[in-house]
């Protein structure tokens, strides 16, 4: 099961609500995921919006505010919700396309989205004003990582090292030392995880701008680690090919390796 779109939520809301009860918004919110959405694995019901709130609680609150604009349900008072005499008489099908020719649901576009999104109401009709958000934040990080990750593969490959470091301590990692810039073995960088140095990570960066990392590359970064730590971080703004991604898991090593994309063990 996906998690539903907002307007999906129209029903489930509609059901739980035709016995006329009154219910505290987050008691309906409840009652639909139990009745409704129980099949949703503990990830999808654990996800969130950019703004921190859980997925499924605010797609279902926006279908509820939805209805409440249409006239299906109101608000009694304040944190409650009931239904309204329109909204027992639904028909077995509500989408928020179904309600495009209600002013009440017009005006709450005119009133409600923002004017960069006055001309966007059509798509208003498939997300959510959270999910447009979601969405627009989502673009402004791809082109904000794109943009970092060109400007990266063209600097000096020194630099792009010192970059790696600096990130690594303000992750919180440690202090580092940068190692001498040839003979170094293949080791870039040592974060020391304590003030002593007696618990160290190595660290290797390759800026590459066309070829892949390859399964020497990592070799021999395992063998500067041999016999000194067992932690190991391996950074580059390409690839790793796929008999480099297996030495790296394969090694009685703690390495982690992280390219452009993501994260991998």
């Amino acid at each position: 099961m996906d998690i539903p779109k907002f307007d999906e939520t129209f029903l489930p809301i509609l059901e739980i609500l035709k016995t006329d009860k009154i219910l505290k918004t987050r008691d309906l919110i409840d009652e639909v995921k139990t009745r409704f959405y129980s099949e949703l694995t503990e990830d999808q019901l654990k996800q969130k919006t950019k703004s921190g709130d859980l997925l499924i609680d605010n797609r279902i609150a926006w279908g509820k505010s939805y209805l409440k604009k249409g006239g299906y349900v109101f608000f009694p008072e304040r944190g409650y919700v009931q239904i309204t005499e329109k909204g027992k008489s639904h028909s077995a099908s509500l989408t928020v396309r179904d309600l495009e020719n209600e002013s009440s649901l017009f005006n709450f576009y005119k009133q409600e989205a923002p004017k960069s999104l006055s001309n966007a109401i059509p798509e208003a009709n498939l997300s959510s004003p959270q999910d447009l958000i979601d969405e627009g934040v989502k673009r402004i990080d791809d082109d904000v990582k794109i943009e970092l990750l060109t400007k990266l593969k063209g600097t000096n490959p020194y630099f792009f090292e010192k970059v790696v470091l600096r990130l690594l301590k303000k992750m919180g990692y440690g202090e580092y030392i940068e190692t001498a810039k040839s003979g170094d073995g293949g080791i870039d960088g040592i974060i020391n995880e304590d003030q002593l140095g007696l618990d160290k990570i190595y660290i290797q960066a390759k800026r590459f701008n066309d070829g892949k990392v390859r399964e020497t590359n990592i070799r021999n970064f395992i063998g500067a680690m041999s016999g000194d730590t067992n932690k190991g971080v391996f950074v580059t703004t390409s690839e790793f090919d796929s008999k480099a991604l297996e030495k790296a898991r394969s090694a009685t090593t703690k390495l982690f390796v992280l390219m452009e994309k993501s994260w991998l063990i």
